[in-house]
């Protein structure tokens, strides 16, 4: 679940500010890419726009713009822990596969170029997700451990991003990054399995799995902090790879 959003995301992360190289000087770039420039007078619908005519593109990958294939989507690894309150564990996802990230819908965009930031709200319909997982710690009380394989799916997902970006100087020349990476998501339902808990015994197993599913409102809000960071870390570090590969003047005309 953590990787949700990150195919949106990144091709949102070419487009803002109009940050999309150049076609015209630089041939490795797409040309299916539609550019947009700070002096648009409809700069978010013209992102939005860009957003859009790329989406075709996602499932197979952008290999000249970093952007991998998103259907399925891969991540290496996830390490959530949170350390107090009802739901106290420590868990790793590795192998992550996520299937529907391709399926966003981009509400709205607001850019604001004087102050670098944007914010942006996105509907993802559903998503599916496995992986390999290790968990142990506690849930409402009740102790958790396993190690297998975890299966989940997600709908009617809404995420609200607010990114604040800053200007920087390198080998002579200006370059963008972003420095702040807000992510605000509420899911509309889950379900989830997780194999070989408590080292394979059915019994206990099949009655933690029904718990989560029962209980899944209360198990996310609680991890919900926590989780918001890792997807944040994980977006930000994504866009400055991107924004790093071409000068701030290539990648912003007016």
């Amino acid at each position: 679940m953590t990787c949700r959003f990150l195919s949106a995301f990144s091709i949102v992360a070419l487009v803002l500010f109009g940050q999309l190289p150049d076609v015209e000087s630089n041939a490795d770039i797409p040309d299916f890419l539609k550019i947009c420039r700070r002096s648009d007078p409809k700069l978010n619908e013209c992102v939005r726009d860009s957003v859009e005519s790329l989406k075709p593109y996602l499932k197979n990958g952008i290999p000249s713009l970093d952007i991998p294939p998103c259907e399925p989507l891969h991540v290496p690894q996830v390490e959530i822990k949170q350390g107090a309150g009802p739901v106290s564990i420590k868990s790793t996802y590795n192998d992550i596969e996520v299937r529907g990230a391709t399926d966003f819908l981009l509400k709205s965009v607001k850019i604001d170029l004087d102050k670098e930031r944007t914010r942006l709200k996105l509907f993802l319909p559903r998503l599916e997700m496995t992986s390999a997982y290790t968990m142990e710690g506690k849930i409402l009380m009740l102790p958790i451990a396993g190690e297998g394989k975890a299966w989940g799916n997600y709908t009617d997902i809404n995420a609200v991003v607010t990114t604040q970006g800053e200007k920087y100087e390198m080998n002579k020349e200006t370059y963008f990054r972003v420095t702040d990476f807000y992510v605000d998501f509420n899911v509309g339902h889950a379900s989830i399995h997780l194999d070989n808990l408590f080292n394979g015994d059915e019994t206990l197993a099949d009655a933690m799995n029904l718990f989560l599913n029962d209980n899944w409102q209360t198990v996310a809000a609680e991890i919900k902090p926590a989780l918001e960071d890792t997807v944040a870390e994980l977006f930000k570090d994504f866009a400055n790879r991107i924004y790093s590969k071409y000068p701030y003047e290539v990648l912003s005309p007016y």
